[in-house]
């Protein structure tokens, strides 16, 4: 049998990643509450994270999807209370998202009910490994992002 040559460490890394995000995300997905979607809470994440108003182009770019998608996504938020559509007052055409109360409260809820999933891996995974492996993974991200 012929040994296969190992992949780049950036390889292997992204390849965790990329594991990670789907395993933590089904994760996620079953502690919703109220039917929400994976979607609509990474809309909310971003907003409490990042603060703001946010047009709904701004919102798709950051996501990177398309603008019909964010805006499906938005008024879904919208109808529940979440996040409030508002003029953009330097484009009259334009619409600026912002979290309402209600979305920051929603939020909350979300980070509250995976409150035993992060104390899992906050058992398995010492502060300080963390601490240390952030600024990696934030160089990445960054360097993804403005580089698309």
């Amino acid at each position: 049998m012929t040994k296969t040559p190992q992949d780049p460490d950036i390889f292997r890394l992204l390849t965790e990643v990329g594991i990670i995000e789907q395993l933590a995300r089904n994760q996620l997905e079953r502690n919703l509450p109220d039917d929400l979607r994976m979607s609509q809470f990474a809309v909310l994440n971003h907003l409490v994270r990042l603060g703001g108003e946010w047009s709904p182009l701004r919102l798709a770019t950051a996501f990177q999807l398309t603008k019909g998608a964010m805006t499906n996504t938005v008024q879904k938020l919208e109808a529940r209370g979440f996040v409030k559509v508002g003029q953009d007052p330097n484009d009259g055409r334009g619409k600026l998202v912002s979290i309402t109360e209600e979305g920051h409260a929603m939020r909350s809820l979300c980070v509250q009910r995976l409150a035993p999933l992060i104390a899992e891996l906050s058992s398995v995974v010492p502060q300080s490994e963390l601490k240390s492996t952030l600024p990696t993974l934030e160089k990445i991200r960054k360097h993804l992002d403005t580089n698309r």
